[in-house]
């Protein structure tokens, strides 16, 4: 047996797994107080935080930063945004004004059904299973009836079940596919508890039943989960502005030449793969940073979207443009799926506060202000990308991580910023300036040594 190998760490107290990192890298032993002052001086909030996960040795940080100005659906807003990039706030913070002025963003949901699966193996006919099937799912829904009874008084449940045979993946091969609404939850755990019930329900069916011959009782339960892919839990947004409108201070033959070629930019996404990952991922920006701030899985979020991205058989930009008339209409459609209450929403400080400064949206509401945040970023992103460029505000804003990373002090950076207000931002050329700054200071100073 490998001695190296650490037993029981999950058990550990934080200090126990502090010394342990100590000694596997050889940190220094003042490793702990260093930790420690990442840590929230309230230990109540600090034990809400060190329980949402395993193992841990401290919290990590990003800013929580506001993007104001947001016209959705006639209500103005703040949006809360938890992310490391600063042109991701930037761009939604612009995105969220220039629009306002312009009648603001428009939303709607168009669904928020949720889904799982009950994978099973069954060596027996299809048609058979099939001709018995509505009496296996009275059965099925009878049994889980405890577990629906709450969410069904809150206007949800169970909305289908439907088996499906599908001997094309593997051989004798099955799925209870079943669809659930959810209302203001994210219902994970709702969901996996019913299709758990089922599986055991389906098993119980098989061995008791007489419609099961003796020769087809054995039924293997592979698994019960929820599916993240969630096409029928979709939201839709979208901007629109006369074209003469989408440039201030520009003429109408600028303006028109703009649309045009925002509108290529978008028809390439959505037939280039290699343009359309990079295009969703700007989508994703805005998305992710306004889900980690409400404590919405963000994960789950961008696999669903993604997958809703291929729903065409090929993979494409989320975002549409449409310009008729004289008139721009950009949007976007995707998939997801939100909770409001529950999970790490109703625990995080931060996360609650995030769902208070949305004056406390429903999931519904809440799907459409993440809508509403990924056109945001990707409108940012495309206007960029065909006027400026995207490296003239992206790297402006990221300087400051530069100076940061040059350990350049706060007197002297105002000089750095000055001087790269009309040229090109990168590590190497930020680099070579301050270098430059210093040589020539360090000059000045052996001359006065000299007299």
């Amino acid at each position: 047996m490998d001695e190296s190998i650490l037993k029981g760490f999950s058990k550990y107290t934080k200090q126990q797994r502090i010394v342990a990192l100590i000694l596997k890298y050889g940190f220094q032993e003042d490793l702990a107080s260093w930790l420690a002052s990442f840590e929230n001086s309230d230990s109540s909030i600090q034990k809400i935080i060190d329980d949402l996960s395993e193992n841990p040795i401290s919290s990590f940080h990003f800013p929580f930063s506001i993007a104001p100005n947001f016209l959705v659906n006639g209500k103005k807003l703040f949006f809360p945004l938890v992310s490391e990039e600063s042109s991701v706030v930037a761009a939604l913070s612009n995105a969220a004004g220039f629009w306002a002025k312009r009648g603001g963003f428009h939303a709607e949901v168009l669904g928020t059904e949720k889904k799982g699966q009950v994978h099973f193996i069954w060596k027996g006919n299809p048609e058979n299973l099939q001709a018995i099937f509505s009496e296996i799912k009275n059965k099925i829904l009878a049994e889980s009836a405890l577990l629906t009874a709450k969410m069904e008084e809150r206007g949800g449940g169970i909305t289908g079940i439907e088996l499906k045979s599908l001997p094309h993946i593997l051989p004798n091969y099955f799925q209870l596919d079943a669809g659930f609404e959810t209302c203001d939850a994210m219902g994970a755990n709702f969901i996996n508890s019913c299709l758990e019930q089922f599986g055991k329900s389906l098993l119980d069916y098989f061995e008791t039943s007489e419609k099961i011959s003796e020769d087809s009782r054995e039924c293997e339960i592979i698994m019960s989960i929820l599916s993240n892919y969630t096409p029928e839990s979709h939201v839709r947004a979208w901007v629109e502005c006369p074209v003469a409108d989408l440039l201030e201070g520009k003429s109408p033959q600028e303006c028109e030449l703009f649309a045009r070629k925002f509108e290529q930019a978008i028809r390439i996404s959505q037939a280039d793969v290699s343009r359309a990952v990079t295009h969703n991922k700007g989508i994703f920006n805005g998305i992710d940073a306004l889900a980690i701030a409400t404590g919405n899985d963000f994960r789950a979020i961008e696999a669903c979207g993604h997958a809703f991205a291929a729903r065409n058989g090929h993979y494409a930009g989320l975002t549409d443009v449409q310009i008729n008339n004289g008139k721009f209409r950009f949007s976007i459609e995707l998939a997801l799926a939100v909770g409001v209450v529950g999970g790490v929403t109703a625990v995080h400080p931060l996360a609650k506060l995030s769902m208070q400064i949305l004056d406390n949206p429903t999931a519904e509401e809440l799907m459409m202000y993440l809508a509403v945040a990924g056109l945001a970023s990707n409108f940012g992103a495309v206007k960029a990308l065909v006027s400026v460029g995207i490296q003239q505000g992206h790297m402006k804003m990221h300087l400051s991580n530069i100076l940061n990373q040059l350990s350049i002090p706060e007197g002297r950076r105002v000089e750095i910023e000055q001087h790269f207000q009309d040229k090109t931002v990168s590590f190497s050329a930020v680099k070579e300036y301050w270098e430059m700054l210093l040589k020539r200071e360090g000059t000045k100073t052996q001359s006065k040594d000299l007299f």
